[in-house]
Parts: structure tokens; C-alpha cells; sequence
């Protein structure tokens, strides 16, 4: 049997996550294994690596967990899934108090700057953005990319961030969303797959896409 590890590196409440990759991976015929050691994560045949709170937390966890070296390892190997910090973290830098990422996608994660835009019906845009919204599919020519089969070009997915994805390749964006302008909510190169929506608490079109991941062949 095939197996997918998600990644705890001791950075809050991967519950949520886990159980939803558990879900996928039984109606896939996937062993998932809430991996809290090394030799788990280099185990497995596929990888998602979660986050949530602060890239700078996020990454000092990942390192001080000595998870870091395993999870390198997947990106170079094996498919991998980053979701919410976990797709921030794959790029070089964040604004977020001058944090380097994993470097394993050239860009900056920046900060939405949305004081002076005012949203359709006239009220403010709030910094984090929480709550449902539409991701549109990137196609750069070649078709969405294979994660979003099934799913609905504009799905709605659910959201909670202050900081975004700026791919210094725009090849390397997946999916786009608009909160008071477009910004990248999916990243994808090669076999790394990434969203910053939260798929677990997005219903059945993020079932979906962790099924697609778990049946991906980069």
C-alpha cells in the first residue's frame, strides 16, 4: 500500500488536516500517517506539509523539530502538497518579519496592502481575509493543472491569511483568487502542489483535491 505522511513539526492543531487526508487516502486505497518523525515523512511516498500562525514560527518549528532535511528531501523526490504557510514557506522570502523560506520556489510572500479599496458594496476589505472565495484555474496553455480535476473552474475554497504568494515565475501559479485585486492561491512546479485556502475546511471540493493529490503522478 502507498502512503502519504503529513507533516507535524509542532506548529498548532493539524487535526483538521489529518483527519481530512485520512478520509481521502482510505477511499484511495492510502496508507496516511500523521508523521511526527523524520524517518516517517522519508517513508512515504507522498507528502503534505501543513501550516498555520506565522512563517517565521512555522519555520523555526520546522527546523527545530529536525524535520527540515526530510521535508527538502520530499520536494526533490516525491509529490508534495504545502497548504496555507506550508505553500508561504516554500518560496524564498516573507515580509513577514524578513523571514527566509525553503527557497524551493523563487518569489516573496507580501503582505495585502488593501487600506484605500472598498469592496463592491462599499465596505472596507479586512486584513486577514476569512471566509469563502473563488479560486480560478491556471492553464498558461497547457489545462489546469492535473490537482483540480473535477473541480469547477471558480470553486469556492475557505480562507485565512494576511500574506500571499508572489511567484517571481508566473508559470509556477496555479490558481488565482481576487481580494481587492488578483493574487496567486496556488502554487504548483514540477511534483510540488500548494494552496492557500484550506482544503480540509473547504467541503467537497477539498476532498476532491486531496484525492487528486493522493492519485497525482508528477
Amino acid at each position: 500500500m502507498t502512503s502519504v505522511a503529513i507533516v507535524d513539526y509542532g506548529m498548532g492543531n493539524l487535526r483538521s488536516v489529518t483527519q481530512a487526508v485520512m478520509h481521502a487516502a482510505a477511499q484511495e486505497g492510502v496508507q496516511a500517517v500523521w508523521a511526527r518523525s523524520p524517518q516517517e515523512v522519508m517513508d512515504a511516498e507522498r507528502v503534505v506539509l501543513p501550516g498555520q500562525g506565522g512563517m517565521r514560527d512555522c519555520m523555526a518549528e520546522l527546523r527545530a523539530s529536525g524535520m527540515l532535511a526530510a521535508v527538502l528531501h520530499a520536494a526533490a523526490h516525491k509529490p508534495l502538497m504545502g497548504v496555507c504557510v506550508g505553500m508561504q514557506m516554500l518560496l524564498d522570502h516573507s515580509e513577514e518579519l524578513d523571514t527566509p523560506g525553503l527557497g524551493l520556489m523563487a518569489g516573496t510572500v507580501r503582505k495585502f496592502s488593501l487600506d484605500e479599496r472598498l469592496q463592491d458594496d462599499g465596505s472596507r476589505y479586512k486584513v486577514p481575509q476569512m471566509g469563502w472565495n473563488q479560486v480560478w484555474q491556471a492553464d498558461h496553455g497547457k489545462g489546469a493543472h492535473p490537482v483540480w480535476a473535477g473541480v469547477p473552474d471558480g470553486s469556492y475554497f475557505y480562507f485565512v491569511h494576511s500574506f500571499f504568494a508572489d511567484p517571481q515565475d508566473p508559470a509556477h501559479c496555479a490558481g488565482q483568487t481576487d481580494y481587492g485585486g488578483r493574487f496567486c492561491s496556488a502554487l504548483a512546479r514540477d511534483n510540488i502542489f500548494a494552496t492557500q485556502f484550506h482544503p480540509e475546511k473547504s467541503a467537497a471540493q477539498g476532498l476532491a483535491l486531496y484525492r487528486n493529490f493522493l492519485r497525482w503522478a508528477p
